[in-house]
């Protein structure tokens, strides 16, 4: 088989306006030495009212404006393009113009019908955010790449390989429909090169436009490894300006470590819980298919600094207390056994919802109680009246952080747990709740999400990491 990677290059990879894009550049020509590329490409960045903003933020702002009713003005989202096509041949430059110019007449189209119907939803809000965003990006990158001479081609929508179901704006990728689509995919890929594709955006078997969550182009990018799997010899490449550390270097400015190494696990509970290292979804999906491939998280301005994912890492050695990371906005809800029973079946057959733990029970007047944290705190509130059907008498809570330490090693720090804690009391932070289960590979340490409690949590565990003995 032959190899292939999968690339996926986010906002902050591009840059403002396209500023690193020739790092891009070489980044693929590296890639393409020895594979095949498929490059994915979120929205790029401009700058917004004086604010650094990604194009799909800038997008849901007008598209809500027009529900309201106002009129707004559409060409801040040609500003980042216009930028781009300076980085095009001039040969090329008049093709890759009228492609920007169709795709924001659509836009416009869209708004028009926003502000007629006074209403930003489904459909239209997938259209408004493809047409200015991830699929007009990787049209524009098409021709960036064939300006610098790499033989390649982008994935249109007409041939779109990403299906899902008609939960148009929190869409589930759907394995089976979409390994149906892609003879025409494949066709391409054999002819060139490079590829280019929009993450974040699938559509529907009858051709409707949808929407993942935000970070949804993570999950892009490993839907494109399961569907590729069986036929190359696949890995997913997500290129970072930084790779994984110890913990969030915003927050944590000393004695921070680089993480070469990942289990599947670790990475999925560290994006679960507030690392930025990607989607936990897309983990989950490349488990859920039974596929198993390497996901690397490379540094783009120092290449050789990745950090590996792998089902069960190769490399054992290092601190097996590998990540200090926390959540704000939680949420806890206190329902009865069976009520939550039922509840985790709805959430897993209707919502396809899964960013929640289950904490320890208890019992109040010989009833036996499930406490649940939801990592989303406006989540729960969208959906209080959903969550309460199934138990009237639940209570939920919010104002909650969570701090976790994750490793799935750690059952070879001693006393971990009680230094953490006792860490975070000395710091005059009270404990509301807290979770050690060695099967789970994390420390949950519930707190009140309060001014900058979580991050000082953060700090005061991460200080302590570096003095742990370990067998």
């Amino acid at each position: 088989m032959g190899n292939l990677v999968i690339s996926k290059f986010g906002g902050s990879a591009v840059g403002v306006d396209g500023i690193l894009i020739p790092t891009i550049i070489k980044r693929i020509n590296e890639l393409k030495k020895n594979s095949k590329v498929i490059t994915v490409f979120s929205a790029p960045l401009t700058i917004y009212n004086e604010k650094q903003r990604s194009l799909t933020d800038i997008a849901l702002e007008i598209g809500r404006r027009a529900e309201k009713g106002e009129n707004p003005d559409t060409e801040i989202l040609r500003k980042p393009y216009q930028k781009i096509v300076e980085m095009v041949d001039k040969t090329l430059q008049d093709d890759c113009n009228r492609i920007i110019d169709s795709f924001l007449a659509k836009a416009r189209t869209i708004l028009a019908e926003i502000l007629e119907k006074r209403e930003f939803a489904n459909e239209t809000r997938a259209r408004l955010l493809a047409y200015s965003g991830e699929v007009l990006m990787s049209n524009v990158m098409n021709y960036v790449l064939k300006s610098s001479g790499i033989k390649s081609e982008v994935i249109s929508f007409e041939i779109w390989p990403i299906i899902t179901d008609n939960n148009l704006e929190s869409a589930n990728f759907l394995a089976s429909e979409s390994s149906e689509k892609m003879g025409q995919v494949e066709e391409l890929l054999g002819k060139n090169d490079v590829l280019s594709i929009g993450g974040f955006i699938g559509k529907t078997v009858d051709g409707i436009e949808t929407t993942y969550e935000r970070g949804g182009s993570d999950r892009t990018a490993a839907d494109l490894g399961i569907l590729f799997s069986k036929k190359y010899n696949t890995r997913i490449d997500f290129e970072k300006d930084s790779a994984v550390l110890s913990a969030d270097p915003r927050v944590v400015k000393e004695e921070l470590d680089r993480i070469t190494s990942l289990s599947y696990n670790e990475a999925r509970i560290a994006g679960m819980f507030g690392m930025k290292i990607l989607d936990p979804i897309a983990i989950k999906e490349i488990v859920e298919n039974g596929v198993e491939m390497p996901i690397i998280i490379t540094d783009m301005g120092k290449p050789g600094n990745i950090t590996t994912i792998e089902r069960k890492p190769s490399e054992k050695n290092g601190h097996p207390l590998k990540i200090v990371t926390g959540k704000k906005n939680c949420s806890i809800v206190r329902i009865e056994k069976e009520a939550a029973e039922r509840l985790f079946h709805s959430l897993d057959k209707d919502k396809r919802y899964s960013e929640f733990v289950v904490l320890s029970p208890f019992t109040k007047d010989n009833i036996e109680f499930t406490r649940i944290l939801f990592l989303d705190g406006d989540y729960v509130k969208r959906n209080e009246r959903y969550i309460l059907a199934f138990d009237s008498l639940a209570s939920i809570t919010y104002n909650r952080g969570v701090i976790t330490l994750i490793g799935d090693e750690m059952w070879r720090v001693q006393q971990v747990a009680s230094k953490a804690s006792s860490r975070i009391g000395e710091a005059g932070l009270n404990i509301l709740n807290m979770d050690a289960q060695e099967e789970t590979s994390r420390i949950i340490i519930v707190i009140e999400d309060s001014g900058d409690s979580i991050e000082k949590a953060i700090r005061t565990v991460h200080a302590e990491r570096s003095k742990i003995k370990f067998v």
